[in-house]
């Protein structure tokens, strides 16, 4: 359990980013006072827990009620976060929000859901893993293991949050780029593993003997 604990923290952090979200934060909060930023800050992080527990809950109901295997799962999460590694890698030249929804953004009272926890914190990217951590749970603690994992991406994200106007003054536009471009290689990683184990998985080749041994 504590292992599957660090393993979702690993998989997670680097997908979720709290370092690239500080400056997007920023920027969507410009105005704001501390106290009112900081409760921003405080319900996006609780929007992202409740959409990755959903996930992690349903995710496998999801994925037997289509009849998707397994494997499957594994395989396409892996090709969905090696794509949002790679645009973390080389990115595009405009990433995030266009100016149009950043204005936007800045004129909504409550910017804590989205753009925040919906795409920036709990995106497409965290909900492929979040699922794909799910196929790796046997019963209601390791179900539970994953869920403190979470958590702890969760502690972190509000804590980077809260300092994000140090940490963005202390890092840099340099540093910032350089913090992006080392989770997008830890995301990359963890998306080959991802595709291996679902490569290797010995569910996947009994579907693949199955037709052959029919003919």
């Amino acid at each position: 359990m504590v292992e599957l604990v660090f393993f979702t923290v690993a998989a997670l952090l680097p997908i979720v980013n709290p370092f690239s979200t500080a400056p997007l934060f920023l920027a969507i909060t410009e105005g704001y006072d501390r106290e009112t930023r900081n409760a921003q800050a405080k319900m996006g992080v609780i929007y992202m827990v409740a959409i990755l527990a959903v996930f992690l809950v349903a995710g496998t109901l999801i994925i037997t009620f289509f009849g998707i295997s397994l494997p499957g799962v594994r395989i396409a999460g892996g090709i969905l976060i090696g794509r949002v590694a790679f645009r973390m890698l080389y990115p595009p030249d405009q990433v995030g929000l266009s100016p149009e929804e950043k204005r936007e953004a800045k004129k909504m009272a409550d910017i804590s859901f989205f753009p925040l926890a919906m795409p920036s914190l709990s995106g497409p990217g965290s909900i492929a893993v979040t699922i794909s951590l799910a196929t790796l749970a046997q019963n209601v603690w390791e179900y539970l293991a994953i869920f403190v994992g979470i958590l702890i991406i969760a502690a972190i994200v509000w804590g980077t949050l809260r300092l994000s106007g140090h940490l963005t003054r202390f890092l840099g536009v340099n540093g910032t780029t350089a913090m992006t471009k080392i989770m997008g290689f830890l995301i990359f990683c963890i998306a080959i593993q991802f595709i291996v184990n679902g490569v290797t998985d010995p569910e996947l080749l009994r579907l693949f003997r199955e037709p052959l041994s029919a003919e």
